[in-house]
């Protein structure tokens, strides 16, 4: 098969937002190019999609000309060499507004050195969303204050916050007080892991840059953790086989009073012709612990070219024009998140999500994770030791002492 009939070949993160805005993007960039190639998409959730891009090697071997990446794996994916180094293609022919039309926080991972790895594609923190009809409510107010003596609020507090997922809670309306995105698959439980950590004043590199995860913060974080988790008057019961899509789906369809997750969801709930909850929903920032501040977590994805893709200039031309203005838009409008600082402050963008507004403090008060080649191996480490935490009555001390040594056992600076 010739490159001029092998087809054009897309990973793409499943998403129902980003499938049917992929879909929209490829005809309209053949339309508007006169682009020939047929386009082959296909949706994998986080596991197959790391699985087929690099285990498989898939970007290195030309089984994707183009992918969704997210920033945990760049690093492995550029020692791998399994990515097409954009920098000569920007430097010829640079996307619109490149790069002053993008915030700092979305070009910074994807750079090393010269090279560049990949352009964003969807991005959106980690938040506190809660259903701000409920908050607003009177008969709710006045009933928190009579059993609690103080306001109805979104919390600010890890304590707050587990008190008013209690009062929230009540499966017969088919309400949960939360819903926690715990599926095992390296990702969800590992974010809210760091998050926790973070929240309370804790790091997770020391400065050696070496990551440590047996501290006082963590312990604190993690018997939190396991506490909520395992608190059946508090969470939605679906939690442990949920993965952050489908937790934020069940938000969506109005079974949670609040949740943590990344921003994209609040968005989706206001944008989703299927969403129960529009118009009710609201966000702020993620609770805290004794001695932290408000934090959240930057992780976001990126258009990324397979380095053996046989379609290279191709698949450049297309990510360039599927992040000009109208088409960030565009993918916002679809229920994900643009990355242009043009699509945060679009009027019709904050009038259909009012709280489009706030995704600039969050990066403001946004974590990333380390890059690290061995991060994948990290955080199964780090999945392992919550999972344990939350399905065993070991000692949580224990539990993340083992889980360090196991870190230390493979890792290098």
């Amino acid at each position: 098969m010739t490159p001029d009939t092998q087809p054009f070949r897309i990973a793409v993160r499943k998403f129902g937002p980003f499938e049917s805005a992929m879909e929209k993007l490829w005809a309209s960039f053949c339309e508007h190019t006169g682009c020939q190639l047929q386009a082959e998409m296909v949706s994998m959730d986080l596991h197959p999609l790391h699985q087929s891009l690099l285990t498989d090697e898939g970007l290195l071997k030309g089984d994707w000309d183009v992918a969704h990446i997210n920033t945990d794996w760049l690093l492995e994916a550029y020692t791998a060499g399994a990515l097409e180094n954009l920098a000569p293609y920007l430097a010829e022919n640079p996307p619109t507004d490149f790069p002053q039309g993008w915030s700092q926080s979305l070009l910074g991972m994807q750079q090393y050195g010269d090279d560049v790895a990949g352009l964003p594609f969807h991005d959106g923190p980690e938040c506190l969303i809660y259903r701000k009809d409920l908050f607003e409510d009177p008969a709710e107010q006045a009933e928190f204050q009579r059993q609690h003596g103080k306001p109805l609020q979104p919390p600010q507090t890890w304590e707050d916050f587990h008190t008013v997922v209690r009062f929230f809670h009540r499966p017969e309306q088919h309400l949960y007080g939360t819903i926690v995105a715990a599926y095992p698959d390296g990702h969800n439980t590992v974010f809210d892991f760091c998050l926790q950590l973070w929240s309370r004043g804790g790091k997770l590199v020391d400065e050696q840059g070496r990551v440590q995860i047996n501290t006082p913060e963590a312990k604190a974080g993690l018997a939190f953790y396991r506490n909520l988790l395992r608190d059946k008057e508090a969470i939605h019961p679906s939690s442990d086989t949920y993965e952050s899509v489908q937790a934020g789906m069940a938000f969506m369809r109005g079974e949670a009073a609040m949740m943590i997750n990344w921003f994209g969801f609040a968005s989706m709930c206001e944008v989703d012709e299927s969403s129960a909850v529009k118009g009710k929903v609201d966000i702020t920032t993620i609770p805290q612990g004794q001695g932290g501040k408000p934090c959240s977590l930057n992780v976001y994805w990126l258009y990324a070219i397979g380095a053996g893709s046989q379609h290279k200039q191709t698949a450049y031309d297309f990510i360039c024009f599927a992040v000009n203005p109208q088409n960030d838009k565009l993918l916002t409008l679809e229920g994900g998140i643009g990355c242009r600082l043009s699509t945060w402050h679009d009027a019709e963008v904050s009038a259909t999500v009012p709280y489009y507004h706030k995704l600039a403090m969050l990066h403001e008060q946004a974590e990333s994770l380390p890059q690290k080649s061995t991060w994948a191996k990290i955080a199964s480490i780090i999945d392992e030791v919550v999972l344990q935490a939350i399905g065993t009555d070991q000692d949580i001390e224990q539990l993340l002492a083992a889980g360090q040594s196991k870190i230390n056992s493979f890792e290098h600076v």
